[in-house]
């Protein structure tokens, strides 16, 4: 899904992680700003302080940009599903798994970011087929997750994962119509969802 990088240093160094971690979110503040198509690989090396050629040592094009953007959404998913996999007491995480959620929903600059890459994703096929495959390693690691801590019987797998895509998806959008979200609220109201979806 990214670039692959041009020499087995900047596979592997720490230094290469760093530049590859500046590049990124000197990407994600212009995305945020400008949009997709309006953040240019120029701007996006001037808010790197970079060079052209040094940003595509290490990202092919905007695309492989997105890609790693993408990466590093889902490698949060996934982490919240680790967590309750490791987790003694699961409603407890669920609930601050979900906290954490609400509050990227709720977040204006977070929200601008994703809404662009869905927008994209909407006229690019590759952007689209990015954002495709990391939906459906996202709904495999829930499920996967659900059956492992034995919650996965008696429950419409299917049902649990749409409805709170569709929780989150659509928060987003009444964020940005709704600024003055109460937060707290909106918490709390999907904690108490969410535990009864999953059926705690």
């Amino acid at each position: 899904m990214t670039a692959v990088p041009n020499t087995a240093e900047t596979q592997s160094s720490p230094r290469a992680e760093a530049r590859r971690a500046q590049i990124l979110n000197a990407a994600r503040a212009c995305f945020r700003e400008h949009g997709f198509h309006g953040a240019s690989i120029a701007r996006i090396c001037q808010a790197a302080g970079m060079s052209p050629g040094h940003i595509y040592h290490y990202f092919r094009n905007k695309e492989d940009i997105i890609a790693a953007i993408v990466e590093q959404d889902v490698a949060r998913i996934l982490d919240f599903h680790d967590r309750m996999r490791a987790s003694t007491d699961l409603r407890a995480t669920v609930r601050d798994c979900v906290r954490q959620s609400v509050i990227s929903a709720l977040d204006a600059g977070e929200v601008a970011l994703k809404l662009e890459i869905v927008a994209e994703a909407a006229r690019n096929p590759r952007i689209a087929e990015l954002v495709r495959l990391a939906d459906q390693r996202l709904r495999a690691s829930f499920m996967g997750m659900m059956n492992e801590v034995g919650l996965g019987r008696g429950i419409d797998m299917q049902e649990c994962v749409d409805t709170l895509c569709a929780m989150f998806d659509g928060l987003m959008m009444r964020g940005v119509r709704n600024p003055d979200l109460d937060a707290e609220a909106v918490i709390e109201r999907y904690q108490r969802r969410v535990l009864e979806l999953m059926g705690l």
